[in-house]
């Protein structure tokens, strides 16, 4: 498992949470994903290695920006 860190921008409560965290689930090979409003983070667990691109294109469709930390 390795898990990797986002830093998400115009996140503002938890609608936002969970319009990040229904995107970024449906990626394939993702198991968890933690997100959090307050601070902006957002953690990305996976059985294998996820493209950057596919979670940051996932984050966009929800209506953010993020960048890896």
């Amino acid at each position: 498992m390795t898990t990797t860190e986002y830093q998400v921008t115009g996140m503002s409560c938890g609608h936002c949470e969970k319009s990040v965290r229904d995107e970024v689930t449906q990626i394939a090979g993702v198991q968890g994903v933690d997100v959090s409003a307050q601070s902006g983070k957002l953690f990305v667990t996976s059985d294998q290695a996820i493209d950057e691109a596919v979670v940051l294109a996932a984050v966009d469709e929800a209506g953010y920006s993020a960048v890896r930390v």
